[in-house]
């Protein structure tokens, strides 16, 4: 039997473990009744002592009998991380160390090489790469993906853990063996470094445009957008219109993306959420106070346009702020909580389904742009192809969800503006060569 075997199964008992456990606790403590007079648990979780009976036995056998022997703790971590892995593909569990890393990742700094990576069968896929980090100027590529670390294939392993050895001590080197979207292998040591995760850049274009790239979003995206807004203002130049270029950005944390919604809104919804548990129901509103009142948005989107910066898009089209351009989004709607362990590590939890102000859920199935822009470079030609939809065990469509049409989403501003704002965007290279193009000159750094 192959390891990632035992460990599925090991994870399958566990899950039985945790699901007889919390009844039973439920039950102590009110006499025997379900608690706070709650209808009794569902069929699912009607176990059996025999049932528990039998992930012990499983565990047992496992101790004693498996060929290459493991110790407790191994194997009930690998059974902690197949459960979580069997839900959906963005929940799992965080190592003490990772864990304690969370906070310097959602203030945007890391020590690490430089990827956004999602794991995929056997081999981690290169999501996006930082600008100027070391794994850029070793030649890696959204699309690649990574099959060997330091010398050790990933077929058969725990691709979390593999993740995870990606990170590290400043100044420390990972060999990686990274097959390119072209099915070429190539073998390349990068260096670790401390990482500052570039929040957005920000210029002025030909004809008063200001274009700002947002890579993903942190607790500061807002405020820094609007410091170069002000800095702008401060120099006396108006700005014409205002063009975010969200392509290829993976989302990140939900704050920033909420607080850039509500800089652009008056009033109104932004987004909820909604989950099992009732701290999930949550309703976000936007404040009276808008930046650049009256001055057109133009959003960039494309199908890596995930998560955060769907929950931006959704928000601004719904309430007619802003023109999408581009192709259909990633449809990722799913939120994902933090949630600690007691030994110090913890686990990434889907816990709910987020819905734009008009009821619509993204989930696999993305935003529809209101302009298709078919000049061929809106998408990274370097991103993969893949979307939610795509991935094993995702979340499905909540059914209730509002579809996007034009009777549930705001009337779009007048778009009079938008074939010079396509110009200024195809003069400056931004639509032909992609936001990487955009973003810098050939050899120079990110501002």
């Amino acid at each position: 039997m192959r390891t990632t075997d035992i460990k599925r199964l090991a994870a399958f008992w566990l899950a039985c473990l945790g699901a007889l456990l919390t009844p039973i606790a439920a039950l102590a403590q009110t006499g025997g009744q379900p608690a706070n007079g709650d209808a009794p648990p569902s069929s699912q979780a009607q176990l059996t002592l025999d049932d528990l009976r039998t992930f012990t036995d499983v565990f047992n056998q496992v101790r004693r009998n498996y060929v290459e022997g493991a110790d407790d703790k191994t194997l009930l971590e690998s059974a902690i991380r197949g459960m979580l892995s069997e839900l959906d593909p963005h929940s799992s569990y965080i190592s003490g160390e990772a864990y304690r890393d969370i906070r310097d990742s959602s203030e945007g700094r890391y020590e690490g090489i430089g990827v956004d990576v999602e794991p995929r069968r056997d081999r981690i896929e290169v999501i996006g790469v930082i600008d100027d980090s070391p794994a850029d100027q070793a030649g890696i590529e959204p699309g690649d993906s990574i099959i060997a670390i330091d010398g050790q294939p990933l077929e058969g392993l725990e691709l979390d853990d593999a993740i995870d050895s990606l990170l590290g001590e400043a100044g420390t080197t990972v060999d990686l063996v990274v097959v390119t979207s072209e099915d070429e292998e190539r073998r390349v040591t990068v260096p670790r470094a401390v990482l500052q995760i570039p929040t957005m850049t920000f210029r002025q274009l030909e004809g008063s445009w200001g274009y700002s790239r947002i890579n993903a979003f942190h607790r500061d995206s807002a405020r820094d957008l609007k410091k170069k807004l002000d800095s702008v203002k401060a120099d006396g130049i108006d700005l014409r219109g205002l063009v975010i270029d969200l392509r290829n950005n993976p989302g990140g944390v939900l704050q920033g993306a909420v607080e850039m919604a509500d800089g652009f809104l008056d009033e109104g919804v932004i987004v909820t959420t909604r989950g099992r548990n009732s701290a999930m129901q949550m309703e976000f509103e936007a404040h009276p106070g808008q930046w650049l009142a009256d001055v057109p948005l133009v959003l960039l989107v494309d199908r890596g346009t995930a998560s955060a910066s769907e929950v931006l898009a959704g928000a601004l089209q719904d309430h007619g702020r802003a023109v999408l351009v581009g192709e259909r989004t990633f449809g990722k709607g799913s939120v994902q909580s933090v949630l600690p362990l007691r030994n110090g590590a913890g686990i990434k939890l889907t816990t709910a389904r987020y819905y734009t102000p008009s009821g619509r859920s993204i989930q696999a199935q993305g935003i529809r742009p209101d302009v298709v822009y078919e000049g061929g470079g809106v998408a990274n030609p370097k991103r993969g192809r893949v979307r939610e939809a795509d991935l094993e065990r995702h979340l499905g469509r909540d059914s209730g969800a509002a579809e996007q049409t034009s009777e549930n989403a705001a009337a779009a501003p007048s778009r009079d503006y938008l074939a010079e704002a396509l110009e200024v965007l195809e003069e400056a290279d931004i639509l032909v060569k992609g936001p990487d193009a955009a973003d810098q000159p050939p050899g120079v750094g990110p501002p």
